[in-house]
């Protein structure tokens, strides 16, 4: 249980040190030291401009920024379009790809095991909140982040109405509120095909064309996306309500 006085300190912090200070400790006494909190004014704003605080370690934090693994992250993608808590197990972080390499990257700094909670309010904004330890991911772990998942709800939910100040005080211009780029029709049925894990050859052989062909879209939408994978390409496509993850099941 959580001692009402933590949740209290957390509405009465009176800057955003303070808040986050009282957001870290709520999360220790639930058994995870790490924690991270990151909120944008909607959907499709580009996460760059999150009010986000954390106390994972800075260099790590940087690497992740740096190399805009928000874009490829299993969580966020799936705080999109879910409301549903996401547990973290080794098999969320499928062998071989980035996301795998994240994993990875993310143990080394203690990250190992948690769960991550979407942040969906009423106008519109969207965010995360993931609680993390160093624990190692087997049902014993999994079985703490189930019993404590109540409370966990509970401090996302305070610490997004408590966040509106300071994520007022600290807002900078949000990018990508313009209109979402225009994508072709094909280019829209290539990006579906990405999204539901097929390869460049794979996705030639469906829609009938040449591999070069799906390439050349891919790229296409890389560059109105302004992105570096077609990963990413796919997070931004969901992100702007262009795709969704039940369309290749049509």
């Amino acid at each position: 249980m959580i001692d009402t006085a933590l949740l209290l300190e957390l509405m009465e912090a009176r800057d955003a040190t303070q808040w986050s200070a009282s957001l870290f400790n709520l999360a220790r006494t639930l058994g995870f030291d790490q924690v991270l909190f990151g909120l944008v004014g909607s959907r499709h704003a580009r996460f760059e401009s999150a009010f986000l605080r954390s106390n994972y370690a800075d260099n790590w934090r940087e690497r992740y920024d740096r190399n805009g693994f928000a874009y490829v992250d299993p969580t966020v993608a799936h705080c999109l379009t879910s409301t549903l808590p996401m547990v973290w197990e080794p098999g969320l972080f499928a062998s071989g790809t980035q996301q795998a390499g994240l994993y990875e990257e993310a143990s080394a700094h203690g990250i190992r095991s948690g769960v991550t909670l979407p942040v969906h309010g009423p106008q519109g904004e969207f965010g995360v909140i993931s609680f993390a330890s160093d624990a190692r991911p087997d049902i014993a772990a999994q079985r703490a982040v189930m019993e404590a998942l109540p409370m966990l709800a509970l401090v996302r939910d305070y610490a997004f109405a408590s966040s509106h100040r300071f994520r007022e005080e600290g807002a900078r211009p949000e990018e990508g509120r313009g209109a979402a780029p225009r994508l072709t029709k094909r280019e829209l049925e290539v990006l579906q095909w990405v999204m539901a894990g097929k390869s460049s050859w794979e996705i030639a052989r469906i829609t009938n064309c040449s591999e070069a062909t799906v390439n050349f879209h891919l790229a296409n939408v890389r560059q109105k996306f302004d992105v570096n994978t077609r990963q990413q390409a796919v997070v931004k496509a969901i992100g702007l309500g262009l795709i969704t993850p039940e369309d290749h099941h049509r």
